[in-house]
């Protein structure tokens, strides 16, 4: 069984999560009304997708 023969020291355990950090989501603008929204879905400001209008908006 492998057991750490010595402390592993933080720097050395931050360095190594250095690349574990979560992703900002990508946003695209939406064509309709230009609020940013997540791609491949329906705006929730205006509640269109690919042009037409498939929620109710909140106005």
């Amino acid at each position: 069984m492998a057991v750490p023969k010595h402390k592993v020291s933080k720097s050395k355990r931050d360095k190594r999560r250095t690349h574990q950090k979560a992703a900002a989501p990508n946003l695209s603008k939406c064509p309709q009304c230009g609020e940013f929204k997540l791609p491949h879905r329906a705006c929730p400001e205006c509640g269109s997708y690919k042009g037409q209008n498939v929620t109710e908006s909140k106005e």
